[in-house]
């Protein structure tokens, strides 16, 4: 699925503690919107196998959200919040394509790699590709609650996730014809970087 849904499920899951925590909402939403970019800081190395850790991230997140509960500090809930974003991310790119330039196509048995299990999951497609209107839609749907509920600068933050979602759901296929040409004129020595999905 597309950043802008990671991020806003990630804010989305902290929706309890702004109603019952008011005090410690903005660590919480703020730790949701980094858990849940933080495993696609790995989109040209290594993408959806370096960051990304669908066991390890929910094995991690099970004693950081335990401390945060008898521990409540904005520091332990924000960083128990990275940590469960992290982890239901991981688990969302399970439900999306696969891991090619045109995940429509549906070419890829790659969705997430497990590095617990030292293999790839396969995708099983509930949502098709990133990008696609049942992407966006999921992104609508989490992002509602949000800007029913969260305030000031969080706002602005939701807000925008859902303009750079409907932006990128519009140019989402032509994106993927414009990509091996833009990446095809990278220098050469630069051109180790540019990862094959993209030439």
């Amino acid at each position: 699925m597309m950043l802008p849904t990671h991020a806003l499920v990630g804010m989305a899951l902290a929706l309890p503690i702004a109603l019952f925590a008011p005090e410690l909402a903005p660590a919480a939403l703020l730790g949701g919107f980094v858990g849940g970019i933080l495993p696609d800081l790995d989109l040209y190395s290594g993408h959806r196998k370096t960051l990304h850790f669908p066991t390890l991230y929910p094995l991690s997140a099970a004693p950081a959200a335990f401390l945060a509960l008898v521990w409540s500090t904005p520091v332990t809930t924000a960083a128990a919040f990275v940590l469960v974003g992290a982890a239901v991310h991981c688990r969302m790119d399970i439900y999306g394509g696969g891991l090619e330039l045109r995940p429509w196509e549906a070419t890829s048995d790659r969705a997430v790699y497990d590095h617990v299990a030292g293999r790839w999951i396969p995708p099983r497609r509930l949502v098709t590709y990133d990008g696609s209107k049942g992407d966006l839609g999921i992104a609508l749907v989490v992002a509602a609650p949000l800007l029913a509920l969260v305030e000031g600068t969080f706002v602005a933050l939701v807000a925008g996730a859902v303009a750079v979602s409907i932006a990128y759901v519009l140019l989402r296929r032509r994106l993927a014809a414009l990509a091996p040409v833009v990446f095809g004129r990278v220098p050469s020595p630069l051109s180790q970087y540019v990862p094959a999905r993209y030439r």
